[in-house]
């Protein structure tokens, strides 16, 4: 999972280095993914963290909440959010109903709400992330083997004919057959 530094994490929530240094440090709200090993190195952030953190910002610029008296929401948005795809987000809605009550829903879902809530769009802020967290090159995530490698693709065109698309097709047929024999 990649990380953002400190001074990344500045320039994707728009908070000052010392409000996140509060935020996640001192006041704890929503500690960083990994806390800085020594003074004066940085602490690292993960998008669900930048997200968070994102969240906070709107919540207190925006509503002027008091974002103390909801750390338990922090923390269950953050176990939730660490089970969740980040293409799964878009579209979504956070939904504050109270004390320690969230929920995330479609658009959808709005009419169907029996009480008041606080409605959060969480596209504009995935939009941030998609472009300004540096994300994993798909080609580079461990574990993660090509359907099709590019090299062997490249390197075939040059001298592909039909007739060697079929000793090809036919090769790997024979290939699969003695494996499972």
């Amino acid at each position: 999972m990649p990380f953002v530094s400190t001074r990344q994490a500045t320039k994707l929530t728009g908070l000052s280095t010392a409000k996140l240094r509060e935020w996640t440090s001192r006041r704890a709200l929503i500690p960083a993914d990994v806390p800085p090993k020594a003074q004066g190195s940085p602490a690292q952030y993960s998008w669900q963290t930048i997200l968070l953190l994102r969240l906070a910002v709107t919540l207190r610029e925006r509503f002027h909440l008091e974002l103390q008296a909801h750390c338990e929401i922090f923390r269950s948005l953050r176990c939730n959010l660490q089970e969740k795809s980040f293409l799964a987000l878009w579209g979504k809605l956070l939904a504050l109903h109270g004390e320690e009550c969230w929920s995330l829903l479609d658009a959808e879902d709005i009419p169907e709400l029996a009480e008041d809530v606080l409605l959060i769009r969480l596209d504009p802020h995935l939009e941030v992330l998609a472009t300004r967290f540096p994300m994993p090159h798909p080609f580079s995530a461990p574990g993660q083997l090509d359907l099709y490698p590019i090299q062997s693709v490249s390197g075939r065109r040059a001298q592909t004919t039909p007739a060697h698309h079929t000793s090809d097709a036919t090769a790997r047929q024979t290939a699969l057959r003695r494996k499972s024999a």
